[in-house]
């Protein structure tokens, strides 16, 4: 627990520590980490985005090898969603087939308007959901939930992790031997935090403001 704690504290040391070990395992790792965050509901808080970032600064300068890299970590996002998507479906089934009188009065309403919001915005949420950190672990899940068609789901989660991995390492990968960048790395780790979170308050603030509104009026 210890070790994860300081993996998500200070990703790029511990990232640059576990490379000069043992390669191998830091491909190991970096799979698992990606595959744990897109794909498992109680890992939201594990690095995303900065750890594409730090991935591909430490590729410039050691033996971790970028082509290798990008396509491993695009096959872990795409596996974490698929899992996260049939874990989703699992309960959402089991919950249509429930007579229980608390779930047919408020979830399954709930699982309708989901599959609503999802045959409406499903290519925009699912492809776009994943540049924002928490968000992107809810998604795969709600859009299971709700019975989205997996045929579309399959097509937007590839096309979202073949935009996504790629971006954030070789990002990292063609700046990080910059000198600027070497010694503004965790300003810029933490900006990439917020500049993907930005997008989620603004509309979330929106909804906000629309509801005050609208009660306000009434």
């Amino acid at each position: 627990m210890n070790e994860l704690l300081e993996l998500v504290l200070h990703t790029d040391e511990v990232l640059l520590k576990i490379v000069s070990a043992n390669l191998m395992e830091a491909y190991v790792i970096l799979f698992l980490i990606i595959y744990s965050e897109t794909g498992l509901l109680f890992f939201p808080f594990l690095p995303g985005d900065g750890l594409l970032f730090s991935a591909g600064v430490i590729a410039a300068s050691t033996p971790l090898n970028i082509v290798w890299l990008v396509p491993l970590l695009i096959l872990a996002a795409i596996l974490g969603n698929l899992t996260n998507y049939f874990v989703g479906a699992y309960f959402g089934h089991k919950l249509e087939k429930s007579t229980n009188k608390f779930v047919v009065k408020y979830l399954i309403p709930y699982i309708h308007r989901t599959r609503n919001f999802y045959d409406r915005y499903g290519a925009k949420s699912i492809i776009i959901g994943r540049f924002f950190p928490v968000i992107r672990t809810y998604i795969p899940f709600f859009a299971g939930l709700s019975g989205f068609k997996y045929s579309k789901y399959l097509n937007y989660t590839v096309i979202g992790s073949v935009i996504w991995v790629p971006f954030f390492t070789l990002l990292g990968y063609f700046t990080g031997e910059n000198a600027w960048v070497k010694n503004n790395f965790l300003l810029i780790f933490l900006g990439l935090i917020i500049v993907t979170l930005i997008p989620f308050f603004y509309n979330l603030l929106k909804i906000i403001i629309n509801k005050f509104i609208k009660t306000g009026a009434n």
